[in-house]
């Protein structure tokens, strides 16, 4: 009925338009770039075996025609402090590793072929990884292959990942 208007009810909570809100359209927005979405995520560290899941990655995301998620999982230094009878606390020191990769990647000739974004994170590499594939909607994560020692003792990251990974993994040994 055109021109009819329904009292609102007296407990009813009033919702706004999120248009007219910026702070409620900043709440809608995703935390990722839009034009990243099912794209490739890569862990990357600057070793060897990173940089030629790097490579692999950026076939596979011109082939597909995606944006390219650069993933540095940056390694925080536990540092005791002790506070006479206060219990140790535990303070994290970043390495500043991501700037100088960061460098790198923006002056390599190999990345203008896709479009790419580096994404720094804090913590363990597998949650980390997965995360960021989850938030990107990845349609796939390519890591390196660990070898040594302490991957084999620890297990390695690539075989952690692809245990628990909710997309398809990619190992490049």
């Amino acid at each position: 009925m055109a021109g009819h208007e329904i009292p609102e009810p007296a407990d009813r909570k009033q919702v706004t338009d999120p248009r007219s809100d910026p702070q409620a359209v900043e709440e809608t927005r995703h935390s990722c770039d839009p034009a990243f979405r099912h794209g490739v995520v890569v862990g990357f560290d600057g070793s060897t075996s990173s940089e030629r899941a790097l490579a692999y990655a950026i076939g596979m995301a011109r082939r597909s025609g995606s944006g390219l998620i650069i993933v540095h999982v940056a390694n925080r230094l536990p540092t005791t402090v002790w506070a006479g009878c206060e219990p140790p606390v535990f303070v994290d020191v970043p390495d500043h590793r991501t700037e100088v990769l960061g460098l790198e990647l923006a002056c390599a000739d190999y990345l203008s072929e896709v479009p790419w974004v580096l994404v720094e994170r804090g913590g363990d590499i597998c949650h980390e990884l997965e995360e960021v594939g989850r938030e990107y909607s990845a349609d796939a994560i390519v890591v390196g292959s660990t070898h040594g020692i302490v991957g084999r003792i620890f297990g390695s990251v690539a075989g952690r990942l692809a245990r628990r990974a909710q997309r398809p993994v990619v190992v490049i040994p």
